[in-house]
């Protein structure tokens, strides 16, 4: 089934490229499935992938700034969760694709 794309500006084809290149990393990829569950804290995401806060928080970071996930302060504790429903779809797609 093929679907005819126009092709992207060269800009749009960069900014692809490097949105691809963030789920290029396997730590941030597990950080992203982990929040297809629920928002979690900086805490309960690195219990559950066994890193250190300070490594989640780094890649938290830049999961942010690539607009990937999205953040809420209660008190002292913030709360990560996925961006928007694309980024369950990217992850969902690209698994199905893998198991193929």
């Amino acid at each position: 089934m093929s679907t005819p794309f126009t092709m992207p500006t060269d800009d749009e084809i960069y900014y692809l490229a490097e949105l691809f290149k963030i789920f290029s990393d396997p730590t941030r990829t597990r950080i992203l499935f982990t929040l297809t569950e629920e928002e979690k804290c900086v805490q309960d995401i690195a219990d559950t992938i066994g890193m250190s806060q300070s490594s989640v928080s780094h890649q938290l970071r830049i999961l942010k700034q690539s607009r990937l996930v999205r953040f809420r302060r209660e008190g002292r504790t913030v709360y990560y969760s996925l961006a928007d429903g694309h980024v369950l779809t990217i992850l969902s797609q690209g698994l199905e694709h893998i198991q193929e």
